[in-house]
């Protein structure tokens, strides 16, 4: 009897923690479609200058007496409202953010925010673009490159600021910039194109696997990666990354005709000091010096688009952004 009654309690704690799990599961998936529905596509505007007082005003009230901390935010205070009533003639910059991965899969929001600033944009402003980009495939990292060749054509001045990595499709967006600026240990160039691909033929040929690949034109595929690659195949794929490589340096031309394209469309990097001598970029400065210059002078504000996802499209965004990030380290 007693058995009885310790496995139907055991039955019964298993049950109640299945439908709670299952309860709170359904919670989750309902608050998050209530703040999907909520929260739609938009823009985030972040006010960088409010940012930069606040942060100051919270270190000197920890640092000053509070006399002295009192005196200086009410005349921080009048200064501001002496701003405010500048406001029709201070002029902005439009910081954006780039995070580039293999698919460059940034660029969906980024082609909204440039248009967003194209319809917002007056004569004086202009736009930092923060890049963080080692590269990756040739029609995305185009995409991405033409989209800031939209603010080029309505010459709106452009700077790109490379803190870490701006390399092959990270220097191809850079390179349209009216000026780059980057860190000192910063990583640019890689100006080159590669492809690769395993070819198991031979281990499925071992085990007595045949494989077929039918093709209507001669080159419709050069590589595979089951098939039996031939020569020609391989001579046909060389010549398409040669074509590849010369669009690119035709690209650079363009915007950086001062190049030495012989010299630094080897495939090569350089950190920021040797790409400086080189005239890949045009002078050595953090994101953050540049910021804190021009506050002095201009509004900045830090633009970003947020795009509806559901639940499901959110979990597995972040699967696939993980998931670029570990290839990006590879």
């Amino acid at each position: 009897m007693i058995n009885a009654l310790i496995d139907y309690g055991l039955f019964l704690a298993k049950t109640a923690t299945i439908l709670i799990g299952v309860g709170l599961l359904l919670v989750v998936l309902v608050r998050s479609r209530r703040r999907g529905h909520m929260d739609g596509d938009h823009l985030d505007i972040t006010d960088l200058n409010d940012r930069y007082r606040s942060m100051a005003h919270q270190l000197k009230r920890a640092s000053m007496p509070k006399k002295a901390f009192l005196k200086l935010l009410k005349s921080d205070k009048k200064a501001q409202k002496s701003r405010d009533k500048e406001v029709d003639s201070r002029k902005r910059a439009f910081v954006i953010d780039f995070h580039g991965d293999i698919k460059a899969t940034e660029v969906a929001s980024l082609r909204e925010v440039i248009t967003s600033v194209l319809m917002e944009a007056e004569e004086g402003d202009q736009v930092l673009v923060r890049l963080e980009n080692a590269g990756g495939m040739v029609t995305e990292h185009g995409l991405a490159a033409s989209q800031l060749m939209r603010l080029r054509d309505r010459s709106i001045p452009l700077t790109v600021a490379v803190d870490k990595v701006a390399a092959s499709g990270g220097y191809l967006m850079a390179v349209v910039a009216d000026r780059i600026i980057a860190a000192p240990f910063a990583v640019l160039g890689s100006i080159g194109v590669v492809a690769q691909l395993p070819n198991f033929h031979r281990v499925l040929e071992k085990h007595g696997v045949e494989y077929e690949l039918h093709t209507a034109g001669d080159y419709k595929r050069t590589l595979t990666l089951f098939g039996e690659n031939t020569e020609d195949g391989r001579a046909k794929l060389r010549d398409q990354l040669e074509d590849t490589h010369g669009l690119f340096k035709d690209f650079i031309r363009e915007y950086r005709p001062d190049l030495d394209l012989a010299r630094v469309a080897t495939g090569e990097y350089w950190h920021g000091r040797q790409a400086l001598e080189l005239g890949l970029i045009d002078a050595i400065e953090t994101s953050d010096d540049f910021l804190m210059r021009a506050a002095e002078k201009v509004d900045l504000y830090l633009v970003s688009y947020a795009a509806h996802k559901r639940p499901l499209e959110r979990l597995l965004s972040s699967m696939s952004a993980a998931w670029m990030r570990v290839l990006n380290m590879l």
